[in-house]
């Protein structure tokens, strides 16, 4: 972990901070929430260790890179514009692209708008999801499984944050990375996060070290940068009605555990398995079902995903 080096570099606007290791093809990789760029801390070792120039910043709003306060500013063009000014700051031209959670929505974006710059794409537990001309997300959600649903509890600038500030925040780390399973996540307004369960023990691929390191940064920019993506993706919907219909044609993979909290979305799984998925991003080479694998993959299952992403993009 020593040898991986951190700097700050001026992109969009903001200063952006980036952990990086090794030389080669370039590997970008975007974290979700509530992550960090430590959670990739795993891939960016193995990769780096057979020939891979690999880079993991923290997205706008998290960990040393800078906030804006505005949900406004954390469209998929804010954040897609983040990473395209770092590659061009970085003077690199094309990357191999990996995300997780919001970042693989984040890299699917990437794919749409900038398919010049990305050689092959590599996403975890979130599918592309096209855009529905009829309803953005948080509505999408709030039908399925009503307003205690954790997508749209989020919405309300400052709520969450409320909420958040009365568990201590490893406690509140430990319960994010235990609760994303198969079930949908709800946040009840009366006992919100208190309500959620802390596990009695860390899981095997997590230490507490690992959850201090999170808890740490957390403490000291608080959640709003994170919960901002959540409140943006009604702004996302307006802005990207252009896109309406258009395909994906960046080579894609996609990694998945059958106990992950987006799989088990009604209709996601028929999507992925019945073509909706291959029809929407044609060049998608492979889609790996990993059986009692949760939402933190690229954690829980690292050598894993690891070995996957290595498979993918030894090809190109």
């Amino acid at each position: 972990m020593e040898k991986i080096e951190h700097t700050m570099v001026a992109t969009n606007g903001i200063n952006m901070h980036v952990a990086s290791i090794g030389t080669g093809p370039v590997v970008l990789f975007l974290h979700g929430f509530p992550e960090l760029w430590y959670s990739w801390r795993h891939q960016l070792l193995y990769l780096s260790s057979l020939g891979y120039r690999c880079i993991a910043p923290d997205l706008r709003g998290y960990g040393d890179t800078d906030a804006p306060p505005s949900p406004a500013s954390y469209t998929a063009f804010h954040i897609v514009g983040d990473l395209v000014a770092l590659l061009d700051q970085l003077g690199i031209e094309q990357v191999f692209l990996v995300g997780h959670d919001w970042g693989a929505m984040m890299a699917w974006y990437f794919c749409w708008f900038r398919p010049d710059r990305i050689k092959a794409a590599i996403n975890l537990s979130v599918p592309f999801l096209p855009r529905n001309p009829a309803s953005d997300f948080a509505h999408g959600f709030g039908a399925l499984f009503g307003n205690d649903y954790y997508f749209c509890r989020f919405q309300e600038p400052g709520e969450a944050e409320e909420d958040f500030a009365c568990v201590d925040t490893a406690i509140l780390m430990k319960k994010f990375f235990s609760i994303f399973g198969p079930n949908p996540l709800m946040i009840p307004k009366e006992v919100g996060v208190r309500g959620l369960p802390t596990p009695d023990a860390l899981p095997s691929w997590l230490t507490e070290e690992d959850i201090n390191y999170y808890a740490t940064k957390f403490k000291r920019t608080g959640f709003t940068g994170g919960l901002n993506y959540y409140r943006a993706s009604h702004l996302n919907w307006e802005l990207t009605a252009p896109w309406t219909g258009l395909q994906i044609k960046v080579p894609a993979k996609f990694i998945v555990g059958d106990q992950d909290i987006v799989y088990n979305i009604p209709g996601i799984k028929e999507y992925i398995s019945d073509g909706g998925f291959k029809r929407d991003v044609p060049c998608l080479q492979d889609v790996v079902l990993m059986e009692g694998v949760f939402h933190f993959i690229n954690q829980e299952k690292a050598d894993e995903i690891s070995a996957h992403i290595y498979e993918f993009i030894n090809k190109f």
